[in-house]
This record gives C-alpha cells, structure tokens and sequence, in this order.
C-alpha cells in the first residue's frame, strides 16, 4: 500500500538517532602527515650534516631524526589499520539499518511526493505523513552523509597504507646512509680527548682472564687513571634518577630479575629497535670497549671514579678504550637486521610483532657493587 512508505521512513526515525563511532583524538592521517613531515626533516639534516663543522654530533642527530620519523610512520600505520578496522566492523554492525536507510532514500527517489502524502486515514493522516517527512527527511539526509563520510575515510586510510610504502623505502634508505656516514665520520675523528696514557693491553688481558662480567668490571677498578673535573663528578651524581637511557625502548627485564633461563642478573634489560643508536648517557672515560664472554661487544664507561656503566650485547662499537665521551655521544648500535619497507606494513595489518627487537644489557656499579640503574634513569623514559 502507499502508505507503507510514510510508515517505513517513521522506522528509521531511531536509527537516525544512533551516532557513528567518534573517531580518534588524533587522526590517522594527521600522524601520517606528521611522520612523512619527520622524514623529509631528516632528509634535509643529512645533506646538511655531511658539511656540518661537527659531522659527528650532525649525523648522531641525523640518525635519529630517521630512528624517530619511522617509528612514526609505523605508528600511524598501526592507527591507520586499526581505524579501518573499526569502520569496517560499525558498518558491519549497521548492515541491516543501512540497507534500510538506502532502501527508503531509494524509494523517496522513485515517489512523487503527492503520492507520498496520500495516506487511507484521510485527510487527518495525510497532514501527519507529511509532517513525519518533513521531520525524517533532513535526518536521513544527515545519516547519508555521515555513511558518504565514513565510506571516504575508509578509502583515504587505504590510500595512506599504499602510499606508505614509498616514504618507508625512502626513510630506511636514508638512515642506513646516515649510520654509514656516521661510522666514517667516527672512524675520521682525532679530537677525543684521553684521559690518560694507560695501555689498553691491561684491560683486554683481564677481559680474556675474566669469567664473569661481574669480575672484570671489578678488575678495571684496579687499573689506574686520572681523577675527573670535580664539575663532571658533581654533574654526575647531581644528574642521578634523571639519566636518559642511552637508547630509546622499553623495559624488558627488570633489576635482578630471573630470566626465562633461570638467570639473575644484577642489571636491566631494555628492548630497542633493531640498528639502534647507542648514546653515552652522561660525560665519561671509556674503561672498555670490546668483545666479552656471551655478552657480544661491550662497552664500559666511568662516568667519575668508584662508578662503572656498562652497556652489553652492542653489535658496533663507536670509541676506543681511554677516551672521553660527553652525553649524548654515540658510542655503538644495536644489531639485528635493517627491515623492509614491506615488514612494517605486514606488521600493521596483522599487528603482530614482524619487526623484531634487540635488548641491550645495562649494569651500574658502585665501587664494584651493582646498584639498580633504575634509580640512576629517567623511569619516564624506560
């Protein structure tokens, strides 16, 4: 019957009144537009960083810059999935009411509109019909263009996953030129100072004798060198519980925490991205810098006398034994593999961990006791 369409648009009077899902405080395509931003930031800085007067710090800030600008890229992919996923999953949801929507707009589309308002109450149901359109019609026009919205949105969120690819391929090329350039740019440098004239024989013979890390920390208390500035002893401890990590991660094992082979260790364990920068935490003396045990290549530094950082499972090592370091120098990189454009987004797809993580071991030891580095860093930071 005729009527049937006025009482089919009063129907969805109540779905017209359920709202969408809210979308995110910050949008996908705002942190895409913000990480492709970080990486032409970085691209700049590198052409600018291999005539900077100090290539060293230049590049160290380069890398990064690049570090940084692809965790954000990765994030926004992330977001970005998970976007998609709810509106697909709210529309799925919706299915029914939407196909009601459609079916009434379509029906609107096809009907005059005096054979809208004919109604078999007379002329008393004919002005309520058209009072009911004339209340149902800019809702559904409202709900249409909030489905019209939602459908482009979820066409822009696949378009940013495409164009992703490209900016990842470029980023990743871009900070592995900026560690190679960083590396010559090490390797180049002559103005470290030395502390002192020491040979550095003496260290790596009690590395080779040592069994334990613990020992050969201890041992390089026993070598003797020069005192530091009373300044960089004071900043130092002044510095203490605000420390920053020598890289940025997340804590994974804590302070004496029994791993899951059944060893406790008098140090934390804090996971990374794979190839990332090291930085000295604060001004110090490299005591060593090598290969030890099943630590993998280890870096020990003295940041004033009785107090030993060191920093373990580094696949480059930047420094030699007896230099200075001020913060915030690079002194290694973690290992692992450099990833692929394509792992990152197989890893926003399935959310998954496809990208893997490399830990670094930190100890902090007080004339050869462990202390936990905890109380040294900024726990905002770990």
């Amino acid at each position: 019957m005729r009527f049937s369409k006025a009482i089919a648009l009063a129907t969805v009077i109540q779905f017209t009144t359920v709202p969408f899902s809210a979308s995110f405080a910050e949008s996908p395509m705002q942190l895409a537009q913000s990480a492709a931003t970080d990486l032409k930031a970085a691209s700049v800085a590198l052409k600018k960083a291999r005539d900077a007067d100090d290539r060293v710090a230049a590049l160290s800030q380069t890398v990064q810059a690049y570090e940084n600008g692809l965790l954000a890229v990765r994030e926004s992919l992330r977001a970005a999935t998970i976007r998609e996923q709810v509106l697909k999953l709210d529309l799925a949801r919706q299915r029914d009411q939407i196909s009601r929507l459609l079916g009434v707009l379509q029906t609107m589309e096809r009907a005059t509109t005096p054979l809208l308002m004919i109604h078999p109450a007379g002329p008393v149901g004919t002005a309520r019909s058209g009072m009911i359109m004339s209340e149902v019609a800019p809702m559904l026009q409202v709900r249409a263009d909030e489905l019209k919205s939602q459908l482009q949105e979820i066409e822009g969120l696949s378009n940013l996953q495409k164009d992703a690819e490209t900016e990842l391929q470029s980023g990743l090329a871009g900070a592995q030129d900026a560690r190679v350039a960083l590396a010559t740019a090490i390797s180049e440098r002559t103005d470290l100072p030395v502390r002192f004239a020491a040979d550095p024989v003496r260290a790596q013979i009690l590395a080779d004798n040592s069994e334990t890390l613990e020992s050969f920390a201890t041992g390089l208390t026993d070598i003797p060198l020069d005192g530091l500035e009373q300044d960089e002893q004071l900043s130092f401890l002044a510095a203490k519980g605000d420390i920053p990590l020598p890289t940025g991660g997340a804590l994974l094992r804590a302070f004496n925490e029994t791993d899951a082979a059944g060893i406790k260790r008098p140090g934390i364990v804090i996971t990374a991205r794979p190839l990332s920068l090291i930085t000295s935490p604060t001004s110090a003396t490299i005591r060593f810098a090598g290969s030890f045990l099943d630590y993998g290549k280890v870096i020990i530094l003295e940041p004033e006398p009785g107090y030993l950082m060191v920093l373990a499972g580094l696949n480059q090592i930047y420094g030699e034994f007896g230099q200075i370091v001020n913060a915030g120098d690079p002194i290694g990189l973690l290992g692992g593999k450099q990833p692929k454009a394509q792992d990152f987004l197989i890893e926003a797809s399935e959310g998954g961990g496809t990208i893997g993580q490399e830990s670094l071991y930190i100890e902090i030891r007080n004339n050869g006791e462990p202390v936990d580095p905890t109380e040294w860093f900024a726990v905002s930071n770990i």
